[in-house]
């Protein structure tokens, strides 16, 4: 009978870590996360499904390898400077922080998320930047690791400020530009297959999406989600020319470096089916699409 194994999960209130903790879980895997704050309610659901949180800060060291004694294998995620919580600088000290402690701890295994822009070159973007160093630190360790970079997150497209309760939605893209994105659900389904077969994925780095958009898939399928019309606009010229961060990213988008470079067909050969984003939206998106569309107009804050 195999032995039990013991994931440490990382960033497991947040987006991604919480998706890759729930479905290390629902495969019936024995899931510690690590969190700053056990009494938060974040924190309280994760416990409330028999995921045993222990608590630190990704700015003491010694509390993460306190984490990581007993494990076998860890996923590795940070927040990044755009959060305003961190800076680049700091982000890539915690993400090497979590790997040389893994390696310490004679952790067998470690999956590292970090984004579609990185391993690319330098984009001018600190926030992209950093990963590619956490990236290149963790390939010069003696320690098995694969490196996941997501797509854009379709949860991305219902921040504050889209315009989605305006009747116009506005992102990146030209109207026939594609972009790929991903669900959160596929996202932490196939990192936690990656984490549970380290003798297939060790030693890749494995661009993920789940569809490629353009601005006129948004407008139908937010459309049709949302039964009355809503029109398709990229960042206007003058926003963009007054909102440094912005225009960057957007050349990215531009320039292909963000616009995403997944194998998609591929990919659900590998982790089957990939929700496209009228099913995310009939789906796991209907509640905080329907929540970013009846939003009061007043929180408008990008248009």
């Amino acid at each position: 009978m195999q032995q039990s194994l013991e994931f440490l999960v990382f960033g497991a209130t947040g987006q991604q870590g919480g998706a890759v903790a729930r479905a290390l879980k629902a495969r019936g895997e024995t899931v510690r996360a690590f969190v700053r704050d056990a009494q938060s309610h974040k924190a309280r659901a994760l416990a409330e499904q028999g995921i045993k949180l222990v608590v630190g800060d990704l700015f003491d060291r010694a509390s993460i390898e306190r984490a990581m004694q007993g494990v076998d294998r860890v996923f590795s995620v940070q927040t990044s400077s755009p959060s305003g919580l961190v800076s680049d600088e700091q982000e890539v000290m915690q993400g090497k922080a979590i790997a040389d402690s893994a390696v310490a701890a004679n952790v067998e295994f470690i999956v590292y998320s970090s984004g579609g822009a990185a391993g690319k070159g330098l984009t001018g973007m600190g926030h992209f930047d950093s990963k590619s160093q956490i990236e290149e630190h963790i390939r010069g360790l003696p320690i098995a690791a694969t490196i996941t970079r997501p797509a854009s997150f379709m949860e991305m497209m219902l921040l504050p400020g889209m315009g989605l309760n305006t009747g116009v939605f506005t992102f990146f893209m030209h109207r026939d530009q594609p972009m790929q994105m991903i669900a959160l659900n596929d996202l932490g389904r196939i990192n936690a297959e990656i984490l549970c077969h380290p003798e297939r994925y060790a030693g890749q780095a494995l661009e993920l999406s789940g569809q490629s958009i353009t601005g006129k898939d948004l407008e139908c399928a937010f459309s049709l989600a949302a039964g009355h019309p809503i029109r398709y606009q990229r960042f206007s010229e003058e926003l963009l020319a007054g909102n440094v961060f912005l225009r960057k990213l957007t050349e990215l988008v531009d320039n292909g470096v963000v616009a995403g470079i997944a194998d998609i067909p591929a990919l659900e050969r590998e982790f089957g089916p990939m929700l496209t984003l009228k099913e995310w939206l009939a789906g796991a998106g209907k509640a905080p699409f329907d929540a970013a569309l009846n939003m009061a107009t007043a929180d408008i804050a990008l248009r």
